[in-house]
């Protein structure tokens, strides 16, 4: 019986299956910044505060690979106090997540994600943002999900000050 006293524990040999893992981030908004969200570019009056980009939905997407593989958040391989990351392309960072996680001996199944905003209107940008995504970590579009939504006037996303990202990722062994 496991777990029953003088039982013999056996530590795993070797990693087989799937993990899914999740992935959240959120940023303020603020007048004079660039809004990038999946890799695009967006026409707004304001963007995301952050060290990088500040693009949340790539920011989501790279904790839940990094959960899955079991792995530390992306403030201890990219933290917001190293020079070198100052306004650099979230797409880049998630690159590298992908090669860090693909060492580990896991393969990218699929990505879907959930982006919360109030404004602007996102949804005309879905495509090129799955496919941005998709094209950074390997993917095709169609197994990278990204369905946009309102906080409906609630809370911090919903007053307009800020944009929030979830995140699920499914890995499998290479």
């Amino acid at each position: 019986m496991p777990g029953a006293k003088g039982a013999i524990r056996r530590a795993p040999t070797e990693r087989r299956g799937s993990r899914a893992g999740i992935g959240y981030d959120a940023h303020r908004l603020a007048p004079g910044r660039p809004l990038v969200l999946g890799g695009v570019q967006i026409a707004f009056d304001s963007g995301l505060v952050a060290h990088s980009d500040g693009d949340v939905v790539a920011h989501a997407v790279m904790d839940a690979l990094l959960g899955a593989a079991g792995l530390p958040d992306i403030g201890t391989y990219f933290p917001n106090t190293d020079p070198q990351y100052l306004g650099i392309s979230s797409l880049v960072l998630l690159q590298r997540v992908r090669a860090i996680v693909e060492e580990k001996g896991w393969r990218i199944v699929n990505v879907d994600v959930s982006l919360l905003a109030e404004k602007p209107r996102l949804s005309p940008f879905v495509t090129e943002m799955r496919q941005n995504v998709g094209r950074a970590l390997g993917l095709l579009p169609e197994s990278v999900g990204i369905k946009v939504t309102t906080n409906e006037g609630m809370g911090f996303v919903g007053r307009g000050e800020g944009m929030a990202a979830w995140a699920v990722a499914l890995l499998e062994t290479g």
